[in-house]
This record gives C-alpha cells, structure tokens and sequence, in this order.
C-alpha cells in the first residue's frame, strides 16, 4: 500500500480532458508563461536581497562561489522532484510522495513542516518589506507588516488565476531590475561613468584581502544564508496540481533553474562586487540598494528598493498560496482537519489561507518586539523547516528511481541526470548545512526549535492514529 491519496491522486480522464479542474478540485487556471515566471521568480526574493548584504560582510567575494556551488545543489534537488511530478503530478507533492515512498508518517511530518516553513518564510518575507519601507518613511515596521499581511491574505482569497498573474508580473518586475542593474554595473566598468566609474574594476574580486578574505571557514557559514536564498524554487511542485498542462510546463520551467542561479546570483554578484569593493557593504543592508548609493545614482537606489519590496511582497504571497494548499492536502488524506478541505467557489482554499495569513500575523509582533533582529531569528529556522522538503524529495526521488528501474512502477518522462548519485551528493550537502548552522551562534536557534516542533508533529500523529484506527493515511506502505 502506498499513500492513502494514491488512487484519489489520479486524474479524473474527463476533467484533464477538459483542462478546467484537478483530481483535488482546483482550477486548472495556471498558464505556461505564469509558471515560468512563478518558477524563475520564486528564487529571487529576501535571501538574495537582504540576506546577501550578510552573507557579504561573512564571506567576501568568496560568496559567489558559495552560491555557485549551492546553485548546482538546488539543480539537482530540482531534477529529482521534476521527475517524481512526471510520474505523478499533484498539488502538495512533497507530502503526496514522502507518504507513498518513505511512510505515512514522513507524509505527515513533510505535510506540517512544510506548511510551517512558509508562514515562518511569510513572517521573513512580510519583515523585510517592512524594513524596505523605512527607506522612504520614518514608519514603525509593525505598522507596514501588519497592512502587507492583510492586503496579501485579500488577493490569495480572489482566485488561483489572480495569484498566477501578480505573480507573473512580480516576477517581471525582479527580473527586469536585476538584467538592468547588471547591464549598468557592465557599463560602469567599461565606460566608467558614476561616481563609481573610476575605481570599478574586476579586481575588487581579490584585491582586497582575497578571494576568501575571511577563510575557506568564513565561506561556509554563509551557507545557511545561501540556502535560504533558494528556498522556494520547488514552489513549481505545489502548483502541479492547477497548472493547465503539467507534464509539459513543469520539466520547462526545471530546466530554467541553471542559467537562473547564473544570471541572477552569480552574475549579479560578480558586478556589484566589481563595481563597489565588497568592504564597503553593510549587513543587514541590501547591497543592491547600497551598490546604487554608493556609485551616486540616488533615484536608482530608491527604484531598487521598489524592486525589493515588490520580491519581498511576492514570496509572501506565494507562501499564503502554498500554506492553504498544504492544510488542505493534509485534510483530504485525514492528517490534518476536515474543515480544511473547503474551498471557495473561484477553487482556493479558504479555511487554510485564513489560519495561515493569521498566523503570519505573528511577525507582526517580532517586528514590535525586536525590529532589529527580526530577519536574523525568522530566516535561521525557516531555513531548516524548509531544507526538510528538500531532503524528503531525494529520498523519495531515490526509492522512486529503485521501484522504477525494477519495473514495480512506470519510468517517469523526466528522468533525473546522474541519479541516485547527484542525489546522495545533495543529501550530504544539505547535512553540512545543518552543521554548519550548529556552530553558528546566530543560527543555532533553529536546531533548538527542530526537535520541539518534531516532537509536537510526534505526539500529535500518535493521537490521530489512535482516533483513527482504520484511516489508510496511517497505514504501513
């Protein structure tokens, strides 16, 4: 037996026909060019606007190949869940295949993690546009936290479609700066206008006490912050269930995940960089706002700080998306409460948006309580609860592979390169991580809190198999 939702995970042949409505009742309203842009989008947010200017002050120039080699890590991660999604695409996917190939537990315990992964990245992200906001205001970030969280909630209520489209020009909008500022920061080092213009070169990548100023060690404590960076790509995974033709856009949209970290991380960070010697950045900064101040282009900082409000604003969105949506999976496999199977009429999941975007309402009050610290506390342990979805993609993804090639299972259309071996490589990555953030002081939190939320999901799975003791959600495999 395999998960409890395996034969309601099927396609209903007349509604795939049709192109309008998904096994577990939602719109098919998700076009190709929206899950494009949701997927090249969805890694350029906070982690790479805020956390950077962090990451910097750590690491140096050093920091590009940090995210380099993280970069190649997501790809992987992203090959092997692109080829579960080919074998069986379903919203909540994460959770669907944690339950069918590691057990019903894992499937519960992803299902919960995940879920809480995003209303803490929420917290992050609704944190960081109200710090964003300072820059034009003398406003408490309580204040513009609580007005984002309410008006965000609003759009996730309307329907999937609405989400898809401001996500697409989200996602526009970030994508757009980051190509223009990387074209300025390129003519600045080779026309040499600014006030940057006549110290802008490539050789900040070294010259200033080298590639690794801080040491081989001081690069790998940035590794909690680059991983962040590039939580939310697998967002795609969750949007299978409402995309119009899944098994051709998802691989598409995969594919892109290469020349994205290319472009958007290394590239970018190779020219600010050249451009403004990595000494003069701030933490806690974005260095993109600062690499504009600082070259004396004053209107194109504040057109800067609009980009990433707009990325900070869109992962909350996406998070109030993804939260709903992950109650409701948990509920329809009878791990989590009925009432949250209920939808709308436009298909969105109204009970699970609502109880998300009210928990997200607790970084509310961080920002009252710490406004300074807020973004340190909230990014370490969304870091760790969203890592949890990555490593039971590759484990699942593994023993996926194993019943596949014995013919237990059909081959998936989208096979994962190089696997099992560039997901054990993955796996062992992510685990270094997780060291790495038990030696940090600042991050060490957020290993403090994993065991407590386990044993919470713990105890709360051994009450509802036991008031559920013919539920096939907690049956062996």
């Amino acid at each position: 037996m395999t998960s409890a939702k395996v034969d309601q995970g099927q396609e209903d042949p007349q509604a795939a026909a049709a192109g309008t409505t998904s096994a577990e009742g939602y719109q098919r309203a998700l076009g190709a060019r929206q899950i494009q842009m949701i997927a090249i989008g969805g890694a350029i947010g906070t982690g790479l606007f805020l956390g950077a200017g962090k990451a910097i002050a750590k690491a140096g120039p050093s920091l590009i190949l940090a995210y380099a080699i993280a970069g190649l890590v997501i790809f992987f991660i992203m090959r092997a869940l692109g080829e579960l999604l080919m074998y069986r695409p379903v919203t909540g996917s994460f959770s669907e295949y944690a339950r069918e190939f590691i057990g019903p537990f894992a499937g519960f315990v992803t299902g919960w993690t995940y879920w809480l992964f995003w209303v803490v990245t929420g917290i992050t992200e609704v944190t960081a546009a109200a710090q964003y906001m300072t820059f034009w205001f003398d406003i408490p970030q309580w204040v513009s936290a609580l007005i984002f969280t309410i008006i965000l909630y609003g759009v996730n209520l309307i329907s999937v479609k609405l989400f898809g489209e401001l996500e697409f020009w989200f996602s526009m909008v970030k994508v757009t700066a980051i190509i223009g500022m990387i074209l300025i920061c390129a003519g600045i080092l080779t026309l040499g206008f600014s006030d940057a213009g006549d110290t802008a070169t490539v050789t900040h990548l070294w010259a200033d006490g080298g590639f690794f100023p801080h040491g081989i060690k001081g690069t790998l404590m940035t590794l909690q912050i680059v991983m962040f960076a590039f939580l939310a790509v697998e967002l795609v995974g969750v949007t299978a269930g409402e995309s119009k033709d899944p098994k051709t856009v998802l691989p598409k949209a995969i594919n892109t995940v290469p020349w994205r970290i290319a472009v958007f991380y290394v590239g970018a960070l190779i020219m600010i960089l050249s451009v403004v010697p990595w000494t003069e950045f701030s933490p806690g900064v974005s260095p993109f706002v600062e690499a504009f101040e600082k070259m004396g282009l004053g209107l194109g900082a504040g057109i800067v700080n609009f980009v990433v409000l707009t990325a900070a604003l869109s992962s909350c969105n996406s998070g109030m998306y993804s939260t709903g949506r992950m109650l409701r999976d948990l509920a329809l496999n009878g791990q989590g409460p009925k009432f949250f199977t209920r939808l709308t009429r436009s298909g969105t999941p109204l009970v699970g948006t609502t109880v998300s975007a009210a928990l997200m309402l607790v970084g509310v009050w961080i920002n009252y309580q710490w406004p300074g610290d807020a973004f340190t506390y909230v990014v370490s342990f969304a870091t760790i609860s969203g890592m949890w979805a990555w490593i039971m993609i590759l484990i699942s993804q593994i023993r996926y592979r194993r019943l596949a090639d014995r013919g237990v299972l059909p081959q998936s259309a989208f096979r994962a390169p190089g696997a099992p071996y560039t997901s054990v490589f993955a796996l062992a990555f992510l685990g270094l991580v997780i060291v790495m953030m038990g030696i940090d002081k600042d991050t060490r939190i957020s290993l403090y809190c994993a065991p407590l939320w386990a044993l919470i999901l713990g105890v709360s799975y051994l009450v509802l198999k036991a008031r559920n003791p013919g539920n096939k959600a907690f049956a062996g495999r």
